[in-house]
């Protein structure tokens, strides 16, 4: 008897991948622009620094922040959901086991069959089964607020690091250029492992991410130089 492979699906690191790479690439992006943006209008290493430590801090909060508010709305759609469908299992059990078989005729059991297999699930566990296959709810994609905050902070705060780094050892005269170039580097050595976690196109991932980030500095870098003049 062959004995059955194990199988490493990609799709259970998504929760963590996503709030990672959000938050790193916010990070990078949002404090490099920040930086380069101040720099643009001539203010002086030391405010340059200070500018980008608060945005590390204040990024850092918001991202917590709001993957909290978000994920937590999320939490409590789900746990409403569960509560009105663990009401209807105990009310009109007999509706919801036909209800709970159409969700298999559709995915083309034989009627008959699918009673069968409604029967079996919610006989070990109804409120469980009707979770996976009536409103989508699986033990990868459930809702943690906490989790989701302190990955978006960590993850920012590591990306903002990065481009902070960079003030503190490059000359005055070339902070923006060398913040600039750095900030692209460690976004497409970003893109690239984050697609490489995900399983997805390395290339299209790293130039997706550059593009955006290269834009976002230039627009900011644009408007410090307009306000530094005007000053």
């Amino acid at each position: 008897m062959s004995r059955l492979h194990s199988e490493n699906h990609l799709v259970s690191r998504v929760g963590w991948l996503r709030a990672a790479v959000l938050g790193a690439n916010d990070g990078i992006v949002s404090t490099a622009s920040l930086i380069i943006g101040v720099a643009a209008a001539n203010a002086a290493a030391s405010n340059v620094l200070v500018a980008g430590v608060a945005g590390l801090v204040a990024g850092a909060m918001s991202m917590a922040a709001g993957e909290y508010v978000s994920v937590s709305s999320q939490s409590d759609t789900e746990l409403a959901d569960l509560a009105r469908e663990k009401a209807e299992l105990a009310t009109q059990p007999d509706l919801e086991r036909q209800e709970f078989a159409e969700i298999y005729v559709k995915r083309g059991l034989e009627p008959a069959l699918a009673l069968q297999v409604a029967d079996q699930l919610m006989a070990k566990d109804a409120l469980g089964a009707y979770a996976r296959d009536e409103l989508g709810i699986s033990e990868l994609a459930t809702a943690r607020p906490i989790q989701a905050a302190l990955t978006s902070a960590a993850a920012f705060s590591v990306g903002a690091a990065m481009p902070l780094a960079m003030v503190l050892v490059s000359p005055a005269a070339w902070l923006a250029v060398t913040v600039s170039v750095a900030s692209l580097l460690f976004l497409a050595v970003l893109g690239a492992v984050g697609a490489k976690a995900g399983g997805a196109n390395v290339l299209r991932a790293t130039v997706r991410v550059t593009f955006w980030g290269a834009l976002a500095m230039a627009l900011t870098a644009g408007i410090g130089a307009i306000v530094g003049a005007d000053i």
